[in-house]
């Protein structure tokens, strides 16, 4: 092939700085990947700082990393700083070099990083307005006066780094009251994000622990594994070896929501539901990247709604998991779905146990079941059991017509029991559905009614106490259906 000339054509400022700002971040993600950079520099305390009341409303980063020389700073500034191909440290938490660029045009038309080193200061503004309006990549490199000025400057009296976003186009439309409480809400919001994402910094797990503020208030670590808690299952750990690294993979069940408060249920649970919150949730150097997916290799179910499983990689393994930009998403190289599909299959079976032990005792140890569970190769269904003595004992006094008829009465109530509506309750709010309560009376009858039937089986009072105590509806009423089984005994 024959080059007739060669010209380059560099990208026009004004406008690919604008198309910077639209790479899918939120505030929360934007926070976190200036949050990347301070642990990056060894920061062990990060401060997030909002003016939200002010004319002129700001968000900084401020922590005590190891600063940046004049000539770092001019580097950090430019779009595409780092290769990346090149190697980096093992606890780099960068990728292309772009997160502190992209991040903050994501949010605000006017970036400024102040920064310290050895006690020599710094400070470099983007202005994405100056771009636009000069349509060169300019960045302005401030005096001592015009730092002194600058947002949360005073704060910076040793080595580190502060982040300033100001013109906060993207989180404040028209500055009115309702933007300004929906900024708090975000912040909020990110805070939330920030503890989930870096709760191994924030606990100090691993490695290093970081402590993290937003305005003066302790961010605290929310470990999605709930790992500390007694009945958390911890499953054998797995790994698997590539030519770049070592992938870990650390499978848990989360408890039963009988055996955890309220309060940690639902805590556990996310905003999205715990279905949604399955799957694998994948690490890199410690910090959260993708959580809540089984990567296409299994469909979330509410039977495996309490399996999770970690997937540490380092970064040297970021091309082959396809980390993004933004490192929000990943998708397992091929070499390693095959292996993680044959890990889904065992580690899934515990949270289906979990769920399906209740349902298992009652089959297997509840000896008075007003419904049947029965299977028919695949295919399963529920009805009412007509062995029940209840049943038995009506049935006895029934001619021959009018007992099949009652037959096929509870056919009629077994086939309408409306499952589909009873599962889309359950698992969009399992904590409100309840069953209907007996009255005082009803239950006084029924206990007297079984239990009778049962004594003269010739069942012992104990054995009937036994049967009982597992069956419902007597089980969520055991202290007062107890009570009249203990005045027949005495009768």
């Amino acid at each position: 092939m024959r080059i007739q000339r060669e010209i380059e054509l560099a990208p026009h400022a004004s406008t690919l700085t604008e198309s910077l700002r639209d790479m899918g971040y939120s505030l929360q993600t934007a926070l976190a990947d200036i949050v990347d950079n301070s642990i990056t520099a060894g920061a062990q305390h990060i401060e997030l700082l909002a003016d939200t009341h002010e004319d002129a409303p700001a968000i900084g980063v401020l922590d005590n990393g190891s600063g940046m020389t004049r000539e770092q700073l001019e580097e950090a500034m430019r779009p595409g700083s780092r290769n990346p191909l090149d190697k980096r440290d093992a606890d780099d938490l960068g990728r292309f070099g772009l997160g502190l660029k992209t991040a903050s045009f994501s949010q605000c038309r006017r970036l400024t990083v102040l920064t310290k080193r050895n006690g020599v200061t710094s400070c470099a503004s983007w202005d994405l307005d100056t771009v636009a309006k000069r349509n060169k990549w300019i960045v302005e490199f401030l005096d001592a006066d015009d730092i002194t000025q600058s947002h949360w400057a005073d704060r910076l009296d040793r080595d580190g780094t502060l982040v300033v976003w100001e013109k906060l186009d993207r989180l404040l439309g028209t500055h009115n009251e309702e933007d300004r409480k929906g900024l708090v809400r975000q912040l909020n919001d990110a805070t939330t994000h920030l503890e989930f994402v870096f709760h191994r910094f924030l606990s100090g797990s691993g490695g290093k622990r970081v402590n993290m503020l937003l305005n003066g208030s302790e961010l605290k670590p929310f470990d999605p594994f709930n790992s500390n808690h007694s009945a958390t299952q911890h499953h054998t750990e797995e790994q698997i070896s590539l030519t770049g690294g070592l992938i870990r993979i650390r499978p848990i069940t989360l408890p039963h929501r009988e055996k955890v408060s309220q309060a940690d249920w639902d805590r556990y649970a996310g905003p999205e539901g715990y279905v949604s919150n399955q799957g694998f949730y994948l690490y890199r150097n410690r910090r959260l990247i993708q959580h809540g997916t089984w990567f296409r290799l299994a469909r979330q179910l509410e039977l495996t709604k309490l399996a999770r499983v970690g997937i540490d990689i380092p970064n040297t393994l970021d091309a082959d998991w396809k980390i993004d930009v933004r490192k929000a998403s990943a998708q397992p190289p091929a070499s390693v779905r095959k292996r993680l599909k044959d890990i889904i299959d065992k580690m899934v079976e515990p949270s289906r146990r979990t769920f399906k032990k209740r349902g298992a005792r009652l089959s297997s140890h509840d000896r008075l079941p007003v419904w049947q569970r029965v299977q028919d190769k695949n295919q399963f269904s529920y009805r009412i059991n007509q062995d029940h003595p209840l049943v038995e004992s009506f049935c006895e006094h029934l001619g021959k017509d009018m007992k099949q008829e009652f037959g096929r009465i509870l056919n009629v109530f077994s086939t309408s029991l409306p499952l589909e509506a009873i599962y889309v309750d359950y698992c969009a709010e399992p904590n409100t559905n309840q069953v209907s309560k007996f009255s005082t009376d009803d239950l006084k009858c029924v206990v007297e009614s079984v239990c009778k039937i049962l004594l003269l089986r010739g069942l012992s009072t104990d054995d009937v106490k036994e049967q009982m105590k597992t069956a419902e509806p007597f089980k969520s009423n055991w202290d007062r259906t107890l009570s009249v089984i203990d005045q027949i005994d005495d009768m």
